[in-house]
């Protein structure tokens, strides 16, 4: 009877998909296969050898087969997605061993650990079409980016797309607090800033406050104020592999964690008011955003000054047209009343509307 250690799934791990089948007895090893499942969210299944029951070995989207386990899985149905893993990098025979059970490939811990927490998290949340991905950023100062942010995100959710707000601008004052979510409870940034590597997409979703159906990345009230790049990257990362629609708020300014977002988006938009000043100011964070991304484009923000029109406005940055935002002489008092932006159907909700039609519908062109 072939020894097995099968793990329990908890209740939260309804809807998940199957775990990697792990085959050793190296303990050692055992652990550190563990470990990597479990920063994946993967719930694996152990076995000292080929599974008896039908359809384990056959069955599991990814099989680790431990050094000391190759020739107990020798004659083994043959098929994709087995991984050789060991942990002695001078080993002359590990090829021919590869070749006896069909493995697709040869690891050696800890170099390879990377590679293949990123192989076991592919599984656990499959690989499907990443997010579309928009920044908002503002060409001044109360230009109103913020607000377009989570009228994008909220027009998004309604929508009943996945949808993921993240707020990219740590003196931004919370765009929970746009949402009227300040004191809804999950996970805020200082709870991801030394996130290196990959996270787990499911995990970081469930952990996020969920306000008028999206989840929301916010800043807490605290004193933490800086987003490390590599959290940047690994939660952007995180957030997109789970599909649906990524917006991000971003701030002026381009430091190192800003260019990580920049680097993730599809598209961003420009929010400039029809005035000679901002338009000024929003060349330099034009000029600033458009080192990094490519498809930059301009919301113009209405009422405008004698003699500007948002066309006017788009050709003097040099910059394509997404829209014109008139002015929404009701959203204050509509916010005041508890509804979040774009959730009325006033000017701000029918722009949204009408940007999604058109970035959904056919990619962001």
């Amino acid at each position: 009877m072939a020894g097995s250690t099968t793990s329990q799934r908890t209740p939260g791990a309804e809807g998940r998909r199957d775990g990697p089948l792990i085959v050793t007895e190296d303990l050692e090893l055992l652990d550190d296969l563990l470990r990597l499942c479990a920063a994946a969210g993967a719930e694996p299944d152990v076995h000292h050898s080929v599974p008896e029951r039908g359809g384990g070995w056959e069955g599991a989207p990814l099989v680790l087969v431990g050094d000391d386990a190759a020739a107990r899985c020798r004659g083994a149905t043959r098929r994709q997605g087995v991984l050789l893993v060991g942990r002695d990098q001078d080993d002359p025979d590990v090829w021919r061993r590869a070749v006896e059970i069909g493995a697709d490939c040869v690891l050696r811990l800890p170099d390879a650990e990377s590679w293949l927490l990123d192989r076991i998290a592919d599984v656990v949340e499959g690989v499907g079409e990443q997010a579309l991905t928009v920044g908002v950023m503002g060409g001044r100062g109360g230009a109103g980016a913020s607000t377009l942010a989570c009228a994008l995100a909220v027009s998004a959710a309604r929508t009943g797309r996945r949808t993921m707000l993240v707020d990219g601008d740590p003196l931004g004052g919370g765009v929970d607090v746009l949402l009227g979510g300040e004191q809804t409870e999950g996970r805020r940034w200082p709870d991801f800033a030394a996130s290196k590597g990959r996270v787990a997409g499911g995990a970081l979703e469930e952990s996020l406050p969920e306000l008028h159906q999206l989840r929301v990345l916010s800043w807490d009230r605290g004193d933490s104020v800086v987003v490390p790049p590599e959290a940047m990257r690994s939660v952007l990362a995180a957030a997109r592999r789970r599909g649906g629609v990524v917006v991000v708020d971003l701030p002026r300014r381009v430091d190192e964690a800003v260019a990580e977002a920049l680097a993730q988006l599809d598209l961003g938009l420009l929010v400039v008011p029809g005035e000679l000043r901002a338009v000024a100011a929003a060349n330099r964070v034009a000029l600033a955003v458009g080192m990094v991304l490519q498809d930059l484009r301009v919301v113009v923000r209405g009422p405008y000054a004698s003699g500007l029109d948002d066309q006017w406005v788009a050709d003097a940055l040099g910059l394509p047209l997404a829209g014109e935002l008139p002015l929404d002489a009701g959203l204050f008092a509509a916010q005041d009343q508890g509804a979040p932006p774009g959730g009325g159907r006033g000017p701000l909700s029918r722009f949204c509307a009408a940007f999604w039609d058109r970035a959904l519908a056919g990619g962001v062109s």
